[in-house]
């Protein structure tokens, strides 16, 4: 999707001569449901490797009782090395990195957060640590799967985002914070399952739909959800575009990103326009990480 009045970026080699054009920096965004006893020590732990490290790689690392998410960028060797640092942790050994393209830095800091939630669900009780291996569907089998009349294909982010783009035949819940999401199922539950539906969701890197699956097993709903979510995709499926309609919002200063995970020329005042909903996600977003 370009947006009247921009042109994407062009496609680039990833870790190539940025005096050539090519972006010097690439994002990685991971997630694991595992359980954590101690936050603080292993976030202090993520600061000193940080500043050890030269302070190349910046992001969001979120630690919670219930496991650790993060999106992080930097120079390709230097994202690398911090990748395999967080791997040498015992609970991250299988950590799982999806990496996408940079023609601007993502990030300039680094900063290691620590909460009740990796994502905020709002209703007690409910966590991520559920098994739901058996609802993921892989990107190959996600093509086939929404193609089918007894699905329904859930789109498990807020409505800005499915604006920007989404995959074809997705419902958007109309929602403007994840914690809205469950009302939003609560509503269509009965009707789904008195019609035999299958749910199919996605989110961009899968952690929402994560959360969500094991609750919505629990009200008798058959769950499928996209393993790895949008930027998996992306990644596995060449021809992604056959099925995405437009961009992929991203949490960083890029903005956008198109089915080949390049950045686009997309701007958040694009984005959220002027609706006053969204305008303090716009003034978020100005003030994301200084510039640099």
């Amino acid at each position: 999707m370009t947006l009247p009045g921009r042109t994407p970026h062009a496609p680039a080699d990833a870790g190539a001569d940025p005096a050539a054009g090519a972006p010097a920096h690439e994002h990685s965004s991971f997630y694991k449901f595992v359980a954590l006893r101690d936050t603080p020590a292993l976030a202090q732990r993520l600061r000193d490797l940080y500043e050890a490290q030269g302070r190349r790689v910046g992001g969001n690392i979120l630690l919670a009782p219930e496991g650790v998410t993060g999106a992080i960028g930097g120079p390709v060797e230097a994202l690398g090395a911090f990748e395999a640092a967080l791997r040498a942790e015992p609970p991250f050994s299988d950590l799982r990195f999806k990496r996408s393209f940079c023609d601007t830095r993502p990030f300039t800091l680094l900063k290691v957060h620590e909460k009740p939630e990796l994502v905020a669900f709002g209703l007690p009780g409910v966590t991520g640590l559920a098994d739901t291996r058996d609802t993921h569907v892989s990107p190959r089998e996600w093509r086939e799967l929404i193609k089918r009349e007894d699905v329904v294909v859930v789109d498990n982010r807020n409505h800005f985002e499915f604006k920007l783009g989404h995959f074809e035949g997705a419902v958007d819940p109309l929602v403007r914070h994840f914690r809205d999401f469950p009302a939003y199922i609560e509503a269509h539950a009965e009707q789904w399952q008195r019609e035999g539906k299958t749910v199919a969701m996605y989110c961009t890197g899968g952690i929402r739909c994560e959360k969500m699956s094991g609750w919505m097993i629990e009200r008798g709903l058959r769950v499928r959800q996209l393993d790895g979510g949008i930027l998996n995709y992306f990644e596995q499926m060449p021809d992604a575009d056959a099925d995405w309609r437009g961009e992929c919002f991203v949490f960083d200063k890029r903005i956008a990103i198109d089915t080949h995970r390049h950045e686009t020329a997309t701007t958040a005042e694009q984005v959220y326009g002027d609706d006053p909903a969204e305008a303090w996600r716009l003034a978020r977003a100005k003030r994301l990480d200084p510039k640099g």
